[in-house]
């Protein structure tokens, strides 16, 4: 069944209670209840006891394979049958599956990731951004961000990257001719990320100054506080250690490929 209204509220609160394996439904119900963004249909197995809870966009262009279809449960067996025996997956399309996981994949992987989740803001130190220019990243920037993210595929996730401009909180550093030389994205499950800067503009201390930017305007929405990090990519793991962020070491994410 699909929830609407004052069954989201509840199952917020409900799937706040398993955090952090439930971080992708969560912070996708979250963000989406609070800013303007493409439409999620919220679909659990029963109410108000719900095994499976799903969050699926409307796919409706070309591109949209993008947008990702986000599902936890506490019940793998549950699982399996509604994958089964519904037409939730579309199976015969190309792909990229997202899973919490504390085993390795044997799969054809894209990516392993560190969650690093921030829970205590006020641990967030203070960072000095005097003679930095901040700003909102905006539709005239989206080719700018699908041209450096690495999984964009030659434009092919346009689409996303455009509702992530657009709709969802971003922060960017500009230069004299306000033009974005640095900055950070929130995805539609709320995770920041496609944080970039250009080569020339690189060690100025700009990816601190975006993160705690991002972060206070995420906080103040109450929104989850959380990222990816590839991992190997131990320098960015430690920055977001000394701003306060922790993970799970058993607790990594996975991306991996079918039918591509």
């Amino acid at each position: 069944m699909e929830l609407t209204g004052h069954q989201l509220e509840k199952a917020e609160e409900e799937l706040r209670r398993y955090l952090p394996k439930s971080q992708m439904v969560y912070g996708t119900l979250v963000l989406n209840k609070r800013v303007r963004a493409d439409p999620v249909k919220f679909i659990v197995d029963k109410w108000p006891e719900f095994r499976v809870f799903i969050c699926k966009p409307q796919c409706l262009q070309e591109g949209d394979h993008f947008k990702d279809t986000m599902i936890f449960t506490t019940d793998p067996a549950a699982l399996k049958e509604i994958m089964e025996n519904s037409s939730v997956i579309d199976w015969t399309k190309s792909m990229c599956l997202e899973r919490a996981s504390e085993k390795k994949l044997s799969s054809k992987r894209r990516a392993l990731c560190h969650v690093m989740t921030l829970e205590d803001v006020s641990r967030l130190p203070p960072i000095d951004s005097s003679g930095i220019s901040l700003g909102s990243l905006d539709e005239s920037h989206i080719d700018l961000v699908a041209q450096t993210w690495k999984f964009a595929k030659g434009g092919a996730a346009k689409s996303m990257i455009r509702n992530m401009v657009v709709n969802l909180p971003s922060c960017c550093v500009l230069d004299a001719d306000r033009k974005p030389v640095s900055w950070i994205l929130t995805y539609s499950t709320c995770a920041m990320g496609m944080l970039y800067t250009l080569p020339e503009h690189r060690l100025k201390g700009y990816a601190k100054v975006l993160v705690n930017a991002l972060v206070r305007r995420l906080h103040a929405e109450g929104c989850p506080v959380y990222c990816y990090i590839e991992e190997g990519h131990e320098i960015n793991i430690r920055v977001l250690k000394e701003l306060g962020f922790t993970e799970d070491p058993s607790y990594r994410i996975d991306w991996f490929d079918f039918n591509i």
